[in-house]
């Protein structure tokens, strides 16, 4: 388990970009999945997307072609690049992590989270 800080959202308008960055401490980071999820209000957290430590990718199909997630391992890193935002994507975004192997979409595998950082895209 390691402390995990995102940064990057605000208020963009649909068709814009937001970079969102995921901080972690500790010296394993290199070792971990890292999963990004969303939560509406009203709404269950949503998967949006996942990276192996090695930096393979996963998306789910809403955000696929649009968003790309990269880790700096150095920098004890993982971004998600938005881009064509919607205004669906209004949410919490947050990002979690996890050292078993297997790819996941339930947030419950998930044993480290973040505090979250809001993104609202306007109309």
């Amino acid at each position: 388990q390691v402390q995990l800080v995102e940064s990057g959202g605000g208020l963009v308008q649909t068709g814009g970009s937001l970079r969102l960055s995921c901080a972690a401490s500790g010296r394993t980071f290199s070792t971990l999945t890292m999963g990004w999820f969303r939560q509406a209000p009203g709404k269950e957290r949503e998967f949006g997307a996942t990276i192996w430590s090695y930096a393979t990718t996963y998306y789910a199909d809403s955000v696929k072609g649009r968003f790309t997630s990269s880790r700096d391992n150095a920098k004890n890193t993982v971004y998600l690049q938005m881009n064509s935002l919607k205004p669906a994507g209004t949410a919490v975004y947050y990002c979690a992590g996890r050292r078993a192997i297997a790819w996941t979409v339930v947030p419950t595998e998930y044993a480290c989270w973040g505090q979250g950082t809001q993104v609202t895209v306007s109309t």
